[in-house]
Order: structure tokens, then C-alpha cells, then sequence
């Protein structure tokens, strides 16, 4: 077995992206020590039921005192108060990153809090499920899945290498850039996608002419996959759009122009123009798949989560 990256890393929250980063922790050996905190009992007992850390504290505070590594696995819009709520206990030299879809952003609220002994590194694994909670998480999530890294230009090389050594460890592949390129990448890839989303779901639902049976019952794939993308968390969602409106704003135009374009060549009957924009888009969708970041399954090419030997009969090996 190979020595663990870290002697103890602190996860506040215990979502899927938080619990499946403790089941990589657990299962690969990555740190001896995996302190688990969140706000609610219920959910904090319901992580100790499923063996997802070593220590588990309602308190963050608690949670972070002599941890190597710490990772803020929270809602965007809930980073800058985490992050006040710990900066008096982190030890000198503690790493200290996060998960959020938005970079600048949680830069913005972070930075103000943290003790210049930390070393700041925000992250964004790109993996995800519509499913949420401490059940939801599992090791393979961030296979073959990029995960972004945005350093500061003050921050630490070495520390932003043992961050990037702990993602390749959970099957992940690591890029980094600036924290204002992740949020406009982010943008188009992400953001919009699922604004869309939400906003083609609740078109149909609000249809007068239609009632919701016939809207389930009739559901094609292509509205099928829409109300996957647009079953995802709620407060993650809006925290994500509140805190990259110039981003999301700037895309979202490009797409209205890009829309008008679309109705004129179906207004006009002009063939040609759609033939060429789905031959185009075809080939994207082909490209992602020879990228191994999809499959050409109907699932969008999620892995099916697989039994956590820990909720069998007890620990592996026993």
C-alpha cells in the first residue's frame, strides 16, 4: 500500500461531490485522518453510518484544527462565511480549496478570510450526478473526468502539485488556468446548458395545452435528458448563476444570436443552413465521445454507483 498524500483533510459538506471525495480518501488510502463536517446532525450521522470519515463535527472550526488539506465541498454562495468561520483554525501551511462551479467568485470570498500561512487553491472537479447527499457519492465519479485547478499568482507551486497529486489519485485528469478563464469556459460547458435546461422543463410544465401526464408519459429522449440536467440541486444552481452573471450573461447572448439565425433558416425553409449546423454539431458530440468524457449510451455515460462494500457486511476484509 502506498504512503497517504496527507495526514488529515477536513471536508466541510457532505454532498455527493464531499462524500465521493471521502470515499476516494477511504478506499484509495489517501490520509490517515478525514474529518467530516456539516451543518445539519441528521445528515452528519447519516455520513458516520456510512464509515465517510474518521471524525465528524458540527462545528467546521472543529473540523479543520491540524488538517493538511482542507476542502470546502459547499454551494458557491456559502464559501466566503465557511471560510470566516475556519481561518482562525487552520494550521500554518494547510492547503485550502474547494469544489465550486464559479472561480472568481468564491476567490473573491474566500481570499478576504484566509491567514497569509495558508496556501489557497481553488479547484472544480467536473463530475456530477442530479443525485445529492451523503448516499450519493461514489469512488468512480472522478474517473476520466477533469478536475480545473486556479491558483493565484502569489500561491504556493508546491502546494497547488500535492493538491493535483491528490485528484490524479481519485482517477482524475488536472488542468490549470486563471480563475476568470475557468468562469468563462465554464460558461458555455456548464452554465447555459443548464439554464436551458430549467427553462425548456418549465416551458413544458407551464403548457396549458399539455397536462403533465402527457409531458411524462411522451417524453422522448431529447426532453428526457433535459429533465435530468434540470433535476440538479436547486441552491447550487442559484448560487452558481448569482455569482457568474457576466460570464453566463455574455454567453447567453452569443446563444440568443445564434437562436435568431436558427428561426430565420427555419422561417425560410432553408435546409442547407440546418443541414450544416447539425452535420457541425455531430461532429462535436463525436469528438466528446473519442474524448472518453461520454459514451454513446443513452445515460450521458454515468457510471452506475457500485455497492459500498462498508454498508455490506461491515468493513472490506472483515
Amino acid at each position: 500500500m502506498t504512503e497517504p498524500l496527507f495526514d488529515k483533510i477536513a471536508l466541510i459538506g457532505i454532498g455527493l461531490i464531499g462524500s465521493s471525495i471521502a470515499i476516494n480518501i477511504r478506499d484509495r488510502g489517501l490520509a490517515r485522518h478525514v474529518s467530516i463536517a456539516t451543518r445539519r446532525e441528521a445528515t452528519l450521522r447519516r455520513a458516520e453510518d456510512l464509515r465517510l470519515g474518521t471524525s465528524y463535527h458540527l462545528d467546521p472550526a472543529d473540523a479543520v484544527r491540524d488538517a493538511d488539506l482542507v476542502i470546502l465541498c459547499l454551494p458557491v454562495g456559502s464559501c466566503g462565511a465557511a471560510a470566516a468561520a475556519i481561518a482562525s483554525s487552520l494550521k500554518p501551511g494547510a492547503i485550502v480549496s474547494d469544489v465550486g462551479s464559479v472561480k472568481k467568485a468564491v476567490v473573491d470570498q474566500m481570499q478576504p478570510h484566509l491567514p497569509p500561512h495558508v496556501h489557497f487553491v481553488p479547484g472544480h472537479p467536473i463530475a456530477g450526478t442530479e443525485q445529492s447527499g451523503p448516499d450519493a457519492g461514489f469512488l468512480e465519479l472522478f474517473e476520466n473526468r477533469w478536475t480545473i485547478l486556479t491558483p493565484l499568482p502569489e500561491t504556493d507551486e508546491a502546494a497547488t502539485e500535492r493538491l493535483r497529486a491528490l485528484w490524479l489519485a481519485t482517477g482524475a485528469m488536472v488542468e490549470t488556468m486563471t480563475p476568470e478563464h475557468h468562469d468563462l469556459v465554464l460558461a458555455i460547458v456548464s452554465h447555459v446548458p443548464h439554464l436551458i435546461a430549467y427553462n425548456i422543463v418549465g416551458t413544458a410544465a407551464d403548457l396549458e395545452t399539455v397536462t403533465q401526464s402527457e409531458v411524462i408519459k411522451f417524453s422522448a429522449s431529447g426532453f428526457r435528458d433535459f429533465t435530468r440536467i434540470a433535476a440538479s440541486d436547486p441552491t447550487m444552481w442559484r448560487d452558481i448563476f448569482l455569482t457568474n452573471r457576466e460570464a453566463v450573461l455574455e454567453m447567453l447572448a452569443r446563444f440568443s444570436e445564434d437562436l435568431a439565425s436558427l428561426q430565420r433558416a427555419i422561417r425560410w425553409g432553408d435546409g442547407e443552413a440546418l443541414f450544416d449546423l447539425f452535420t457541425r454539431t455531430r461532429a462535436i458530440r463525436r469528438s466528446i465521445v473519442q474524448a472518453g468524457q461520454d459514451t454513446e449510451e443513452a445515460n450521458f455515460g454515468r457510471l452506475k454507483p457500485r455497492k459500498d462494500p462498508w454498508n455490506e457486511a461491515g468493513a472490506p476484509g472483515e
